[in-house]
């Protein structure tokens, strides 16, 4: 193992991810679950969240990119694999050698497939799924399509393995886009008659809300990190999530700074009153970025704030006495009974909490335990 001489680190409790999966795979009653690990596993380190979710009970994986799938097989993970982004067709040969479904969003580009399948000569057919433009507007063939990209697929070397769609507002409760989607995809999937597939409609927000929709299969992306996908499931949703991941480092550093003197660059932090301040070795190139200034971390259980701009690699916070050097500091997670979640740092943000571990950069180790 290699060591780590930095106090900071991410934790990933993959007891949490087993929780998460177990609770959605029950969920979804006798649907699969495919484990979505784009992203590096939403910052959680792919290799080792995708080997757990398939010990909890995943049965596919899905990936964003050509490059994220390679990575999977190139490390001997060989369960059934979907690149659900656009893969260009000279990645088709690779697809088909290394059993890797591939996403069929486009007309143009299941043209493109068929002339590179036609020159490759290949002996196997490539694996797709059929992805579907509901209301997203981002890729997908559009219902229109459905007739005409069903006949083409079965006059082609194509083994159509699945066809899905994407919602856009399964997180906002029953949206009006929502129910129109449904409506969509399910007269799609009523065109299909050409064999089995696996028809997968549920995001996350779907997967928990709407077990009705849970048809072949759900994708469980940001939930099976122990994320609600939005405030609205995270106050409705009828089983408990964990979050996989906290965030610890340690004071490497205290002073006493004088009343009126100021912090870190900009000083745009003036001392009210003579304060014990303590630095943290991180910062900004760690994903710690600028716009946390204010946010609370925890020491002995108790909130205390970052104070002054945040450095590169450094940051400092304001105690309410002396601390030692070495004292662990909590800045996602639990301490003593005190949790600080990942929506908080979401909120402080103005973003959603799927961002937030995703910044959280190489240069933090992440470790793992409850395997």
């Amino acid at each position: 193992m290699e060591t780590n001489y930095r106090p900071t680190k991410a934790i990933i409790d993959l007891a949490a991810i087993d929780h998460n999966i177990r609770a959605l795979k029950e969920r979804a009653g006798g649907a699969r679950l495919m484990a979505v690990v784009k992203a590096d596993a939403y910052g959680h380190g792919v290799l080792e969240v995708a080997r757990q979710a398939l010990k909890s009970g995943a049965s596919m994986l899905a990936v964003a990119t050509p490059d994220e799938a390679l990575h999977l097989r190139k490390n001997k993970i060989e369960a059934e694999l979907l690149v659900m982004g656009a893969s260009p067709v000279n990645f088709i040969p690779e697809a088909i050698s290394r059993n890797i479904n591939l996403t069929a969003y486009s007309l143009e580009w299941l043209e493109e497939a068929a002339k590179e399948l036609k020159e490759m000569e290949a002996g196997s057919p490539l694996q797709i799924h059929l992805k579907f433009d509901t209301g997203m507007r981002r890729i997908g063939l559009q219902p229109e399509e459905a007739e005409e990209a069903f006949e083409f697929v079965g006059q082609h070397p194509f083994q159509v393995e699945g066809l899905y769609t994407h919602f856009a507002t399964a997180d906002e409760g029953d949206h009006p886009l929502f129910l129109k989607q449904v409506e969509r995809i399910n007269t799609i999937k009523k065109k299909w008659n050409r064999g089995n597939l696996v028809f997968h409609v549920s995001n996350s927000a779907a997967a928990i809300m709407h077990p009705e929709l849970a048809f072949d299969a759900v994708r469980a992306g940001i939930s099976i990190y122990g994320i609600a996908p939005s405030a609205y499931v995270k106050r409705e949703m009828p089983l408990e999530l964990k979050q996989a991941m906290s965030l610890e480092t340690e004071i490497i550093h205290v002073k006493k700074v004088q009343k009126g003197e100021t912090l870190s660059y900009g000083a745009t932090y003036t001392c009210v009153e003579d304060e014990w301040i303590a630095t943290l070795p991180i910062g900004y190139a760690d994903g710690l970025i600028r716009g946390l200034q204010g946010q609370e971390v925890l020491v002995d259980g108790q909130r205390m704030p970052i104070v002054g701009r945040i450095c590169m690699d450094q940051c400092m916070i304001r105690l309410p006495r002396k601390f030692p050097v070495g004292e662990k500091v909590q800045l996602l997670g639990s301490q003593q009974g005190t949790t600080i979640l990942i929506d908080e740092w979401a909120e402080k943000l103005g973003t959603i909490p799927y961002e937030i571990p995703c910044i959280l950069t190489k240069r933090v180790p992440r470790l793992y335990i409850g395997a």
